[in-house]
């Protein structure tokens, strides 16, 4: 990650040729769009709706579905094709899509009546004039070439999500997050105009163009995308800081949106399903070789965490439990929703990955968020400039080198008459891995677990699980202060050798048997 300065000959150019700046497009001509911008006072988009389009509910705007003979590029045959989502009391406010022809040239794509099917509304579209879109999906045949299935959607805010081969939707990304802590409130930037670049016939790969825009910040971005057993879309981005009286006080880079609602380590009495999420844990990986593994938990009050690092090699929030039943859920199908992965392209110098989780009512809301927060941040004018790829990932997703958690499981099982637990925590944490795998059943095996100030290890044992030829470690912690939290890191040893990533865990004070 580095601050730069926009090249002078681009800006040479911004003042005495824009004309041919419009017929050029480029990741240049956004940046100086995306600067010249974060000069002016933030204009909110116009989002008014004609009364008959945002009096519809959820199911009349379902009903609303864009027409696929018409979608972008179906007539050239290309493999990839765009459709469009239509404005609605859920996505009011509009944003512009443009097509990039190979020579730079730009033309707006504008909302069309004729392209939108309008089910059983009683609606009148043809006098609402240009509404522009809600946003976008972009369809290819990532399962089986006999079919374009959906691949990326781009809709809401910043958010967008994609699809890896065999999954289907679970987490988001966003381009940016402003003070989802730490401030007055957070501000959600938004992709104000689009540009596709229309792919050749035969083409692997999609670029994509956005300018997001929000009070305190604008940006450039452009997105590759790679379709495949895992998608992977490689983000550029350069962002300004408007000048301002109410400073950042969180930036977050790479934001991932996700939702645990329970699991194995905080099950919940009088579901049918042993677990509910999207995601499982937060992985984060240091540049000095260090993995870390925090499982998700669902807290009553809002609880953040982070995690600094000199050095980031990459973050994510992963879904590792890919069983179906351990969610027995045939609709939600929680067992194929992706992870996401985020990897550095360049060095990011230091910072923290930052974990926001929050309480919610039922999964029907995200409640996970987690990012990248640099230690420093750009003066107004100055863009910071990063870059990284995101992996959407199935069944096979990126693991440290050497052993991984399977699974976290909290609670007791018979506990032998005049031994008393009460007041304690108990977790059962498996670990697999080549590393572990290598090792004999009889192999000399043990944990090492830390707890911070607020928590006694009373026991701790690691032994060989013939079940699953994997690894067990049992952890057993007193909290002294029960209404407080607790911080555990424990990890594998073999020797002098360290088998495992480092298992990091708060215990809740409502977790305390």
């Amino acid at each position: 990650m580095r601050f730069l300065r926009v090249p002078f000959l681009l800006l040479c150019l911004a003042a005495v040729a824009p004309g041919v700046l419009a017929q050029a497009f480029n990741f240049d001509t956004l940046t100086e769009r995306a600067r010249v911008a974060s000069l002016k006072p933030h204009a909110a988009p116009a989002s008014r709706l004609p009364a008959e389009l945002a009096a519809l509910d959820y199911d009349g705007l379902r009903d609303i579905r864009f027409r696929t003979d018409r979608a972008l590029w179906r007539d050239g045959s290309l493999p990839f094709e765009a459709m469009f989502f239509h404005r609605g009391k859920y996505a009011p406010e509009p944003v512009r899509v443009n097509e990039v022809a190979p020579d730079g040239s730009v033309r707006p794509l504008a909302y069309q009546r004729a392209d939108f099917d309008y089910g059983r509304n009683a609606v009148n579209p043809d006098a609402w004039g240009d509404l522009g879109f809600a946003g976008f999906r972009v369809h290819y045949p990532l399962n089986t070439e006999a079919y374009k299935d959906e691949l990326v959607v781009f809709l809401g805010a910043s958010y967008f999500r994609a699809l890896g081969a065999g999954t289907q939707y679970g987490l988001s990304a966003r381009g940016l997050a402003l003070d989802t802590v730490g401030g007055s409130g957070e501000e959600f930037p938004r992709f104000s105009e689009f540009w596709l670049e229309r792919p050749a016939p035969g083409a692997r790969e999609l670029v994509i163009h956005a300018l997001l825009e929000s009070p305190r910040a604008t940006g450039a971005y452009r997105f590759v995308v790679r379709p495949g057993t895992s998608t992977a879309m490689e983000v550029r981005a350069r962002v300004f800081l408007r000048p301002g009286d109410q400073p950042i006080a969180t930036l977050g880079i790479a934001p991932l949106t996700s939702m645990f609602l329970f699991g194995e380590n905080q099950p919940r009495a009088g579901d049918f399903r042993p677990e509910v999420h999207d995601s499982d844990g937060l992985m984060v990986a240091t540049t000095g070789g260090e993995w870390l593994w925090r499982p998700l938990v669902h807290p009553r009050r809002v609880l953040v965490n982070g995690f600094q690092v000199p050095g980031l090699a990459g973050f994510g929030l992963m879904q590792r439990d890919r069983s179906f039943v351990n969610y027995e859920d045939v609709e939600a199908r929680y067992e194929r929703r992706p992870s996401a992965w985020v990897r550095p392209l360049g060095d990011w110098g230091p910072g923290r990955v930052e974990l926001v989780q929050l309480p919610i009512p039922d999964e029907t809301h995200d409640n996970v968020v987690a990012y990248w927060v640099p230690e420093r941040l750009p003066a107004p004018g100055h863009p910071l400039e990063f870059a990284y790829e995101l992996s959407w990932q199935g069944d096979e997703q990126q693991r440290p080198p050497g052993g991984w958690a399977v699974q976290s499981r909290r609670g007791f099982g018979y506990v032998r008459e005049g031994t008393s637990v009460a007041g304690e925590v108990q977790y059962l944490v498996d670990f697999a891995g080549p590393a572990l795998a290598a090792l004999p059943a009889d192999a000399a095996v043990r944990p090492v677990a830390t707890a911070d100030a607020n928590g006694r290890i009373e026991e701790q044992n690691a032994y060989f699980n013939p079940a699953t030829r994997s690894w067990r470690m049992q952890l057993r912690v007193r909290p002294i202060d029960p209404a407080q939290p607790v911080e555990l890191r424990a990890f594998l040893q073999h020797g002098n050798d360290s088998l495992t990533e480092t298992w990091t865990n708060i215990i809740l004070p409502d977790a305390v048997h």
